[in-house]
């Protein structure tokens, strides 16, 4: 346990310290971000200041992780690099979309066929279970894998439109999942999220609203991709149920991402193309304040945590009662800030006609 204090503090330190110096370089690089019709910031504001979180990392990581034991955590640290870089040449140069899923690409290629980082054995909820780590189905790994820690890396980079938001987030599925990876025993990966925990806390002192930098692609790409192959790595060999709890733990940015998609495909618009619909978009329009819808999100995201240690303690049926229950709860609270279009409300609508029906009756 004293491994893990150590490394936190350090990884925390570090990044703290690093932080005022990663701003002015991003000023004196031109890594800044201009306000825009699409944007919530009012005034050109740096970013690069991911680069402040790998730093205090990749400090920890070298003196507390034993990445030896573990060729996967290497795997990681190595793809995490590759995708840290392509953030700061976006933050700079302003890469375009199919560059910056080539970056992507190549990452989790890294992490998956040399490190062997893939998804293994998922037990069923009934009888049986489907092992991707033998036959053909090890070629069907490999594609899943790298679609999760791309969409995943993606999916966290989206939600990347507040002050301390994504850091937040990030922050609390990396806590949740340090918390799981003590209870499975796993202390290799607890250990690297304590590590990874200690460096977005220390940055996010200064990203809180108001922000003083912003963290960019270069945090955003780097904390997704990590946090994608954490969640297989943690939990590529378990119950049905730890085939869940991934998405579970990122259920804010993957949410947001879903209902993105759908939004656009709606709205006859390309999917990779950027709008004002996100969840943090749609609080405030509801008239939340910045710092107020920054801190609801964190309340979902760590109710979605808490979920996802609870589901490790049950049952597979209380399992996939309680995922139902989610999945509704989920489509309720997006067709009520209205996250894919204020027009398709089928639950609202549905509770509508069913109170509409008893009114008619009791007037009878």
């Amino acid at each position: 346990m004293s491994t893990f204090i150590f490394g936190f503090l350090t990884s925390l330190i570090v990044a703290f310290l690093a932080t005022p110096y990663v701003k002015k370089l991003a000023i004196k690089v031109g890594a800044v971000d201009a306000p825009d019709q699409r944007k919530v910031h009012t005034r050109i504001m740096p970013r690069l200041g991911g680069l402040a979180i790998y730093l205090g990392y990749l400090v920890a990581f070298f003196l507390f992780v034993p990445f030896a034991d573990k060729p996967e955590t290497l795997g990681i640290f190595i793809g995490s690099s590759i995708v840290m870089i392509v953030g700061m040449l976006d933050d700079k140069y302003q890469l375009s979309p199919k560059w910056k899923l080539l970056g992507q690409l190549v990452a989790a290629l890294i992490v998956v066929i040399p490190f062997g980082l893939k998804i293994g054995v998922v037990n069923l909820p009934y009888e049986g279970s489907i092992d991707f780590g033998s036959g053909w189905l090890l070629w069907l790994a490999v594609p899943i894998t790298i679609f999760w820690i791309v969409g995943v890396t993606n999916a966290v980079n989206l939600i990347d439109g507040l002050d301390g938001l994504s850091a937040g987030v990030s922050a609390i599925a990396t806590a949740t999942m340090a918390v799981m990876a003590i209870l499975m025993g796993d202390y290799n990966v607890a250990l690297y999220c304590f590590v990874l925990l200690g460096a977005i806390i220390g940055f996010l002192y200064f990203n809180f609203h108001p922000a003083r930098l912003f963290m960019g692609d270069t945090g955003s790409l780097f904390l997704g991709f990590n946090l994608a192959a954490l969640s297989i790595m943690g939990f590529k060999e378990a119950l049905f149920v730890s085939f869940i709890i991934p998405i579970v733990v990122l259920g804010v940015p993957l949410w947001d991402t879903f209902f993105a998609i759908v939004r656009r495909i709606i709205n006859k618009k390309p999917i990779s193309s950027p709008d004002k619909g996100h969840l943090h978009h749609c609080l405030l329009n509801m008239g939340l304040s910045h710092r107020t819808t920054v801190l609801v999100i964190y309340s979902i995201s760590i109710f979605f945590g808490s979920m996802a240690i609870l589901l490790t303690k049950t049952t597979k049926w209380t399992t996939l009662t309680v995922m139902v229950c989610l999945l509704i709860a989920i489509h309720l609270g997006t067709e009520i800030v209205g996250l894919v279009s204020r027009r398709h409300r089928p639950l609202i609508n549905i509770y509508r006609r069913l109170k509409l029906k008893a009114s008619e009756r009791r007037s009878h």
